[in-house]
């Protein structure tokens, strides 16, 4: 099943965009959980930072799912504006069109002969639609699939604050998280663009220790406070803590 939905995931983007928006989803919810100051925090203070950073997460994704839909549409507005031009053009200016709507390394090959030989072709098709076409089942689906991608792979940043006794430790733990996931898209960011992966994955490091690091670290380290975990905020439980 995670198999799939990878596999899934990698059909809807790019592996640079993937990369992409994993680490700004980890940015926006570090930068979030950076600020957060758990040395005079209480246990609703606490179940607080959980529900922000959870809120975060699905916001995030949110904008990133609503974002691709938008790009989508961007995308077939302009193929359907390229493939009007092309049909109307002259034969020079069709072929220059073509080219231009071409990766520059496939363009670069073909000659001239073969652009307007697709020209012809392009001609050949029916009359495109009078307005841009809607949003199909596989966009709205791979727009879910991007959110998911999105809020799955920054929800690890809150589970500290599930499990964990005491909140100091939580806060520790979620910022140990996601700089150790921003050292992995660092290093593969560094290998997608042929550059060297350590000093990518070293680069991203520094990005979230930046982010984390507040005056809050000069106040006294044992300042810290004891909470239930979210699992127990029964009665019964907030009756022991």
């Amino acid at each position: 099943m995670l198999v799939q939905f990878y596999n899934s995931i990698k059909r809807a983007l790019e592996p640079s965009e993937r990369i992409a928006e994993v680490l700004f989803g980890l940015i926006m919810v570090l930068a979030f959980t950076g600020s957060l100051r758990v040395a005079t925090a209480g246990r609703g203070d606490v179940r607080t930072m959980l529900f922000s950073a959870l809120g975060c997460n699905l916001a995030w994704g949110t904008i990133d799912a609503v974002l691709y839909c938008m790009g989508r549409m961007a995308e077939k507005s302009r193929g359907l504006t390229v493939f009007r031009a092309v049909r109307i053009a002259d034969p020079h200016r069709a072929q220059r069109l073509i080219a231009d709507a071409l990766p520059s390394v496939v363009a670069s090959i073909l000659q001239p002969a073969e652009l307007e030989s697709m020209h012809q072709r392009l001609k050949q098709l029916p009359e495109p639609p009078e307005r841009v076409p809607h949003l199909g089942k596989d966009d709205w689906l791979a727009a879910f699939k991007v959110f998911l991608l999105v809020f799955l792979t920054t929800f690890p940043l809150a589970i500290p604050f599930i499990f964990m006794y005491n909140a100091a430790w939580a806060l520790r733990a979620s910022n140990a998280i996601a700089i150790g996931m921003l050292f992995g898209l660092g290093y593969a960011y560094g290998r997608l663009t042929l550059r060297n992966p350590w000093g990518r994955g070293i680069a991203m490091v520094i990005v979230g220790i930046a982010l984390v690091a507040s005056p809050r670290h000069s106040e006294d380290e044992n300042d810290t406070v004891t909470y239930c975990p979210f699992n127990q905020h029964s009665f019964a439980g907030a009756a022991r803590c």
